[in-house]
């Protein structure tokens, strides 16, 4: 059977990221497998040779040491041929002084695309903006879909990534604009109480502005 039958379900949020065989600048790599033990961030771009994915390109790039510190690999992909991903990633070195490190998948026959969602209706046969958060088990922590017209923010990315891996090592949620909340600024949430028992006890070992919301700062981010 196709790895990538077209009948099936695109992938959700914690579910398994597909077993694929995929050809990339760097050569063939299997996904998740490639990256076992590691995050990894799969984005879509509509097309190479494009304004908005050129920016986009670029500015994954200057935050790659970043992604790499979190022990963050980055993959790209688009409908384009892989002849052309080399030209046009050596057209950002030439002209944009800035070498694209990570590889970029060559699904110029879609298949990668339609099982994962990222073919826009609308939009004839390119990628939309798509981005999988995809943790060290192969788990799909996070699903992002942006419009053609619109650059996502990379930084926003990158904080998803901190954020997922400060739950995974503390237990605790991360509040809006984390780590720059309106309301606790760089704190975290404790989790809910599940007793009454818990709920009486909350506000003596955290700051609260009532049982069920309460925080704390973490001495260590990853």
């Amino acid at each position: 059977m196709n790895e990538m039958n077209q009948t099936e379900r695109m992938p959700l949020i914690g579910e398994k990221f597909p077993s694929v065989e995929v050809k990339t600048t760097h050569g063939p790599l299997r996904l998740p497998e490639a990256y076992a033990g590691k995050w990894f961030i799969l984005f879509s771009h509509p097309g190479d040779f494009t304004p908005v994915c050129t920016t986009e390109f670029y500015a994954f790039q200057r935050r790659y040491s970043k992604f790499r510190k979190l022990s963050t690999e980055l993959i790209g992909l688009s409908i384009d041929q892989v002849y052309s991903h080399i030209k046009w990633t050596q057209w950002i070195k030439e002209n944009l002084k800035e070498k694209i490190e990570f590889p970029v998948i060559a699904d110029d026959l879609g298949r990668i695309s339609s099982r994962l969602g990222l073919i826009h209706p609308a939009k004839g046969t390119n990628t939309v903006r798509a981005v999988f958060i995809v943790d060290p088990q192969g788990t799909i922590r996070a699903i992002l879909y942006y419009p053609q017209e619109l650059g996502r923010n990379i930084d926003e990315i990158l904080r998803m990534v901190e954020g997922l891996q400060v739950f995974d090592k503390n237990k605790v949620a991360l509040p809006a604009n984390w780590p720059n909340n309106e309301l606790i600024q760089d704190g975290v949430i404790i989790p809910p109480a599940a007793d009454e028992k818990t709920a009486a006890e909350r506000p003596k070992k955290f700051e609260c502005f009532d049982w069920w919301f309460c925080h704390t700062k973490l001495k260590n981010n990853p």
